[in-house]
């Protein structure tokens, strides 16, 4: 065999032991590797947890952990590979000793760790958050006011019988015009400044579709699907291609009343609505009904409420015109033709129809000045509702 060759150590060059301590050239010269005992493993702890202690944040402490205890080159890790080369005897105490400092190493890495968030812990609070503020105030949401109206508008006509039903908004000319005594043409069409739609699948030339003007053209769909009696609200939004003021809004809401029966008269008509304003307004206000003018309804009128701005007295008043009169809805008997249209006989059936502005009930009811308050999204406004 050929006998093992000692360390070679060039003169002047300097050599360390395997925990990291100077060993000097004349041990390096001698050939040989001391063998680290207990005091020197101890001697490790304590160097280490010196090391530990003077961490001052994640980083200096994550090369430490790994300096001491890493996989490979940690020291503690290279003092346990040393056990396999001592003699029987001396593993024991060497193996316990490598124990000891290992254990002392990890117990002085979690402290550290702990002090190091704890701290961290503490400078937030102290330069982020004073636990003394109360804490911030959540906003509650609450109903927009033209919601709110048509809730309660369907409220007070659910007690009286009528059922809450919705319909398109997009409508085709048929059931928006000529359904409703509208045919092409017709000078009432003027009153209905419309916005026609494309269809993106194709645009039929017999039903051009819009933008509905008015609830009205679900009367009609109701009636073709529904045989008598008929009691129903329809609340919805309309389009008109107009220029807005106080009153007047491009893009309005509507509610639209229906009811169909035997023996209807105008006298049903005006009981429930006279009924439908004193639920609204108690004695505030006034109500008056005049002759009108709708295609689809014979005789027909119009409903006005008492003007909440000026109460009547000021001629220049932007909300009423000055005249003391908002107009609210527009009323009347269904007319036969319409009646006839959907399949049902005049002669047995009669009925009656109502609609008006969401909004201006809303101004009504809250003394709002001008109709375009309700869309401004003005918080200022909604948050004094």
């Amino acid at each position: 065999m050929v006998p093992r060759r000692p360390a070679f150590v060039p003169d002047g060059e300097r050599a360390f032991d395997l925990f990291g301590r100077f060993a000097g050239e004349a041990h390096i010269r001698k050939g040989k590797d001391r063998m680290a005992g207990p005091q020197d493993l101890n001697a490790l702890a304590d160097r280490a947890v010196a090391d530990i202690a003077a961490c001052a944040d994640d980083a200096a402490l994550e090369a430490a952990r790994i300096r001491y205890l890493g996989r490979k080159d940690g020291e503690v890790t290279q003092a346990t590979k040393q056990i396999a080369t001592l003699p029987a005897k001396d593993k024991p105490a060497y193996g316990a000793a490598v124990n000891e400092a290992k254990a002392r190493i990890e117990a002085a890495l979690r402290s550290r760790n702990a002090a190091l968030h704890g701290a961290s812990i503490d400078s937030t609070l102290r330069e982020r958050e004073d636990l003394t503020l109360p804490g911030r105030p959540v906003r509650i949401g609450r109903l927009h006011p033209v919601t709110a109206t048509i809730r309660e508008v369907s409220r007070i006509f659910g007690t009286m019988g009528f059922e809450t039903i919705e319909g398109p908004e997009i409508e085709t000319d048929y059931y928006n015009f000529e359904a409703l005594n509208i045919p092409p043409g017709h000078p009432a069409r003027e009153k209905w400044d419309t916005l026609w739609v494309s269809n993106p699948l194709g645009d039929d030339p017999k039903l051009p579709l819009l933008g509905r003007t008015h609830t009205s053209p679900m009367q009609v769909r109701v009636m073709e699907k529904r045989q008598p009696p008929i009691r129903v609200v329809i609340p919805g939004r309309c389009y008109r291609y107009e220029a807005t003021d106080a009153i007047h809004e491009s893009i309005l809401h509507q509610y639209e009343g229906l009811a169909i029966d035997e023996k209807l008269t105008m006298a049903d008509l005006k009981g429930v609505l006279y009924s439908f304003a004193r639920q609204v307004f108690g004695s505030k206000s006034n109500v008056r009904f005049r002759p009108d003018y709708f295609p689809f309804t014979e005789p027909s009128a119009e409903i006005a409420f008492s003007c909440v701005i000026c109460d009547g007295k000021d001629p220049h008043c932007h909300t009423c015109g000055g005249d003391g009169w908002i107009e609210a809805a527009g009323c009347g008997m269904v007319h036969p033709d319409v009646l006839r249209r959907v399949g049902y006989d005049p002669d047995r059936y009669q009925g009656f129809a109502f609609g008006g502005g969401i909004e201006r009930l809303a101004m009504v009811i809250s003394g709002t000045p001008d109709i375009r308050l309700f869309a401004q999204n003005d918080l200022r406004f909604l948050e004094s509702f």
